[in-house]
């Protein structure tokens, strides 16, 4: 997509993938760890798939959602609870926020903790397998830290649980995050995947770890045509590009150190 490797600083703007889906694109730095926000507009409002890794970016998404005309967020679905998929969530006024239960439990002690430069700092200079995650953090939060909390979700489901519109979202679980997500959209064949398929965070991960493959194929079995992950451009199921590198873990898909 067009808006994949601009500025992260620079307002992006909202691209249709098909129907009523709508992709905010992230950037592929893996330094800014920063991915993209899905949209799905239906005639009770729009489904943000992702809250945004700070509240700037959600400002920045929500500015982009007027700009296309679409109608106001009224869910706001996490895809798995690290901070780069719902650190914006705080910005996401009025909206009802939707996660796994394992995620809403996980994100309520994370709220207790005094997130700031200086514990971020602290932490860092305790475990260095942090930096890439918590420098992340760091440069995504600047002179957003006032009023910032984390939200964990006002719905839970365990296994699955359908929205307006048709909208699915399903616990798929996985090595990257207990709580990891997809969100389905029948009616456009988009199936978004946040970064359910991908290995641990940096900071957890063993020499073995690696792209889940199964995950992928059984994914590829629905035979959507667009599949959606956090951290690349979009892919059409039917491309040759699409299969072969999904299926691939020599490198393409194998996630670089970001959390």
């Amino acid at each position: 997509m067009r808006g994949w490797g601009i500025l992260p600083d620079v307002p992006r703007s909202l691209e249709r993938l098909s129907g009523e889906v709508w992709l905010y694109p992230g950037d592929p730095d893996p330094a800014l760890v920063q991915g993209c926000v899905g949209v799905i507009a239906t005639p009770e409002g729009s489904v943000v798939v992702d809250a945004g890794q700070s509240p700037a970016m959600a400002r920045d998404v929500q500015a982009a959602i007027a700009e296309a005309g679409l109608p106001k967020a009224t869910h706001l679905v996490y895809t798995h609870h690290h901070w780069d998929h719902t650190w914006g969530a705080c910005a996401w006024d009025g909206v009802e926020v939707i996660g796994h239960e394992t995620g809403a439990e996980i994100l309520a002690e994370q709220a207790k903790l005094p997130w700031s430069p200086d514990y971020l700092e602290a932490e860092i200079a305790a475990n260095n397998k942090l930096e890439p995650s918590y420098g992340g953090r760091h440069f995504a939060m600047k002179d957003c830290w006032d009023g910032f909390t984390i939200v964990p979700p006002h719905r839970t489901f365990t296994d699955r649980l359908e929205l307006p519109g048709g909208i699915e979202v399903r616990h798929v679980g996985g090595n990257h995050a207990p709580d990891s997500s997809v969100v389905v959209v029948p009616e456009a064949s988009v199936m978004l995947l946040g970064d359910a398929f991908y290995p641990p965070p940096f900071h957890l991960r063993k020499m073995d770890d690696t792209t889940d493959l199964a995950m992928i194929r059984a994914f590829l079995a629905e035979d959507f045509e667009w599949y959606v992950d956090a951290h690349n451009p979009p892919r059409r199921r039917r491309s040759v590009k699409l299969a072969a590198g999904l299926m691939t873990a020599a490198g393409r898909f194998r996630r670089r150190p970001r959390p």
